[in-house]
């Protein structure tokens, strides 16, 4: 009897102290996150929601360039497909490390700068692999932001949406160029030379390698060394996105054509490589991002603080 009282008035005990616990206090602060704001939908992507929403049984997504097959269904290409094969099963899961792979950062910067690059054979470009082309370009505004705290972004008007937030998050001054006009359908040539004749010395310059996008207008090999002409004279530095090596005229040599203008003519130019849209590997997240130097000292100092921000952002790819 004595056993049971004590634990019915125990039982009680507990009730009570749970229903204090669970009872709101007055005045308790709240929630650390209460004023987190919706974020806007991405402009992209958000078309793709839009997407899988819709019933519709013949409706096409083109928000995100992808390889489609007559029946709207993913397209894995042969050689992808072929390579897949070799490599299947013969590779461990160790962590890759910092840079990435060596023999893909090898291959990548050859087929941006050329076989025959001399940059390349001596050794005075730092690169690493990288999350695709949007983990490259973030790196690069990182990269800028620490050691050209001052230098303002110059990104053309189109341009990718996410090279906007890519820049405003790292922090860095973001300044537009005139690129695309309307009106014909073509470049701004004329508007893109007085821009860049008057940016800010030491600033950056985003440049679209090939396959400008969203516009798909490019300069011509003739425009392009105007423009490189300029950019020396101004004291810019040129960092391209190629995104598109390939994919635009089907010839990788001539896609790589404005790059490789700029080099010829003295530039030490900065490259974002995705592999997505000209192999069609989405969902790998490959890419690559280098820095051409003045010498093989210079590269390994860039490399191994290309790798020290790798590393607090991802770690390794």
């Amino acid at each position: 009897m004595l056993a049971s009282a004590a634990f019915a008035v125990a039982s009680r005990v507990r009730h009570a102290r749970a229903r204090a616990i669970a009872a709101p206090i007055v005045g308790a602060a709240r929630t650390f996150w209460a004023d987190v704001p919706m974020a806007p939908k991405d402009p992209i992507l958000g078309i793709s929601e839009l997407f899988l929403a819709d019933s519709h049984p013949d409706k096409m997504n083109l928000g995100v360039g992808a390889y489609r097959d007559d029946n709207a269904k993913p397209v894995v290409l042969d050689c992808v497909r072929e390579a897949e094969s070799r490599i299947s099963g013969k590779q461990f899961m160790e962590y890759l490390p910092t840079n990435g792979n060596k023999d893909f950062v090898k291959h990548s910067i050859k087929l941006a700068y050329g076989e025959e690059s001399k940059a390349v054979a001596a050794g005075t470009i730092a690169a690493i692999q990288t999350l695709s082309g949007t983990g490259s370009c973030r790196l690069m505004a990182d990269f800028m932001k620490r050691f050209t705290p001052d230098a303002k972004v110059y990104i053309p008007v189109p341009t990718w949406s996410n090279h906007h937030n890519i820049w405003k998050d790292a922090g860095c001054e973001e300044r537009t160029f005139r690129y695309y006009k309307p009106a014909t359908r073509g470049l701004d040539f004329e508007g893109l030379m007085e821009d860049i004749n008057g940016a800010e010395e030491g600033s950056v310059f985003l440049l679209h390698a090939c396959a400008h996008n969203p516009t798909g207008v490019d300069p011509t090999h003739e425009q392009w060394r105007q423009m490189s002409a300029a950019m020396k004279a101004r004291k810019l530095f040129p960092f391209f996105d190629m995104a598109y090596q390939g994919f635009a005229s089907g010839d990788c040599e001539h896609d790589a054509a404005a790059l490789r203008i700029f080099v010829e003519d003295g530039h030490k130019v900065g490259c974002s490589q995705s592999f997505a849209k000209n192999m069609g590997l989405y969902g790998q997240r490959i890419g690559c991002f280098s820095i051409m130097c003045e010498n093989a000292d210079e590269a390994a100092r860039v490399e191994s603080q290309m790798k020290l921000l790798a590393r607090a952002m991802y770690s390794n790819p």
